[in-house]
């Protein structure tokens, strides 16, 4: 009897699992299939706005070039060279000009002339017009960035082809291909080479194989077309919670129980849930490193840095938790927590001196948050701290959303906000955009740091840097500074250069700082030589990342 009973509930049970399982299939099929119709969609949008993208720099850069080669200097004279670099200073995509003679390269707005190969240069592709497009140019690539090489006549510039990070996908992938007039054969200019027929990505349309989704659209001459895609795989993992649901409606009862039971246990063991629950629980730590002043020595600000270990006290770096958080949509209670945690550390130093300020570096999704700027004057108001007090640090590749960050910097800069860009050179950011954000000061990117004592490209870029600074009025920060040789660099300068890295200390608790910071004031008050209208003895940098 006892036999019987057991049967007759495995048999039950394996009913259930077969309807589970029929439900189950039936769900994903459909879902699949919705979620394949609805990526096409954005698949297409996307493919739109890299072409527009695209051909409004490349307007730029056959402007720029009408210009250079009705230059009235003579060839590659410094005066010349002068003029092309105004140019490009000017210009809002570009990053390198200059002549071409006999097939290589003659002069250039970075490199002169003394430092360019004479190798003889190819050109990949040949418009109507008689313009020669070059790919990834080694003289000026930087890093695995592509840049595009535009030849007409005897000038050419160099430009990114579009705001790549203003494009950027995690999911979504892209190809721009352009047609040869000579051999009326395509190829890629810009982007990951997808595994489909030529012929698909230079006709305008969807295509879809039985991996992967395609869209593709032209530019109105049909010279240039971009292709976005993403696999079906891609697809149902971004949708995977919609795809869910059509399984749980296809399956029974105890289906939906089960997915629920996922769901549970998803949320509590999933690293977004842990992160969701130390920020409310207000257990994340934040430590500060010193940024010194390179003429005097002297600690001047801090960068506060964001510290989590997840539930196995596995401590996971910022890169990963900050993305987390913009992936699930929380990345501004991070911001909210450790602008308390820094009001809470040092709003007593704050009140008591006008002179104390906190830059806090705020992450892309705070920039259009209508939250933002509330939630910053209802801590600050409660915590009786001026908004001169509290500057923001935004980081450069977040400004590529132009009008928001104008207007965001607009905003907190009337209410009395001090505004900075952060990792500044990632974006090849031109004079004539940081004019247009008008910000206060740039924090040049580490990568330009390690580059000091090599022969890459990025070190001819420092002086043009901090060339700009200089015409814009702008304090310089410099990051990732370690050695003696990287900081001798900096300090040459004719202005004030801040510096931070290992080489002037390492990240540090607050009760360190603050003791630090008290030294200061003490050895400051014993000096007769303290002047009314100096810089402002210390400032606090907090950064998320």
């Amino acid at each position: 009897m006892m036999r019987t009973s057991k049967q007759r509930i495995l048999l039950a049970l394996c009913a259930i699992a077969l309807g589970m399982a029929a439900g189950a299939l039936g769900g994903n099929w459909l879902g699949v299939a919705i979620v394949v119709r609805q990526s096409e969609s954005r698949l297409d949008q996307y493919a739109a706005r890299i072409i527009q993208a695209g051909q409004t720099s490349t307007e730029e850069s056959r402007k720029v070039l009408a210009q250079l080669n009705s230059s009235p200097f003579p060839f590659c004279s410094e005066a010349e060279i002068t003029y092309f670099r105004a140019l490009v200073y000017r210009s809002h995509y570009l990053k390198e000009a200059g002549r071409i003679s006999d097939g290589t390269l003659a002069c250039s707005t970075t490199l002169g002339r003394s430092h360019l190969s004479a190798s003889p240069l190819h050109p990949d592709f040949a418009q109507k017009d008689g313009t020669l497009v070059y790919r990834n140019l080694p003289a000026f690539r930087l890093g695995d960035e592509d840049v595009i090489t535009v030849q007409l006549g005897d000038s050419y510039v160099v430009y990114d082809p579009f705001s790549a990070k203003a494009l950027v996908s995690p999911l979504m992938h892209y190809t721009i291909t352009d047609l040869d007039a000579r051999t009326h054969q395509s190829g890629r200019l810009v982007g990951e080479m997808p595994e489909l027929d030529e012929g698909r990505l230079i006709s305008q349309g969807m295509a879809q194989t039985s991996t992967t989704i395609y869209a593709t659209r032209c530019a109105a001459d049909g010279m240039v077309c971009g292709t976005a895609y993403m696999s079906v795989a891609e697809a149902t993992r971004a949708n995977r919670i919609e795809l869910s649901g059509f399984i749980v409606l296809s399956s029974v009862t105890g289906a939906f129980l089960g997915f629920l039971c996922f769901l549970v246990h998803r949320r509590k063991k999933g690293l977004h849930s842990q992160l969701l629950k130390a920020i409310r629980r207000d257990e994340l730590g934040v430590v500060y490193q010193p940024i010194v002043d390179l003429a005097s020595g002297r600690l001047v600000e801090a960068e506060a840095l964001a510290r989590w270990s997840d539930d196995d006290r596995r401590a996971v770096t910022p890169d990963v938790f900050i993305k987390v958080a913009e992936e699930h949509g929380f990345v501004g209670l991070i911001t909210k927590l450790v602008v308390k945690r820094i009001l809470r550390d040092f709003g007593s130093q704050m009140r008591e001196s006008s002179d104390f300020r906190v830059n806090v570096n705020i992450a892309a999704a705070d920039l259009a948050d209508p939250a933002f700027l509330p939630m910053l004057e209802e801590l600050l108001g409660q915590a009786n701290v001026s908004p001169a007090s509290l500057g923001i640090e935004i980081t450069e590749s977040y400004t590529a959303r132009q009008q928001v960050a104008k207007e965001t910097i607009l905003r907190l800069r009337q209410r009395g906000h001090v505004v900075h860009i952060d990792d500044f050179g990632t974006g090849y950011s031109s004079l004539a955009y940081l004019h247009d954000l008008s910000v206060d000061a740039i924090k040049i990117d580490k990568a330009f740091t390690r580059a000091i004592g090599t022969d890459a490209v990025t070190v001819s870029i420092l002086p043009q840097i901090l060339n700009m600074a200089d015409v814009l009025k702008l304090r310089v920060i410099v990051e990732g500074i370690e050695t003696p040789e990287q900081a001798a660099y900096f300090a040459a300068a004719s202005q004030t250069i801040y510096a931070q890295g290992w080489l002037f200390g390492r990240p540090v608790q607050a009760v360190e700082l603050l003791r630090r910071l008290k030294a200061i004031e003490v050895s400051l008050a014993r000096s007769e030589e303290v002047q009314q209208d100096a810089e402002p003895v210390f400032a606090v940098s907090v950064s998320s990342r």
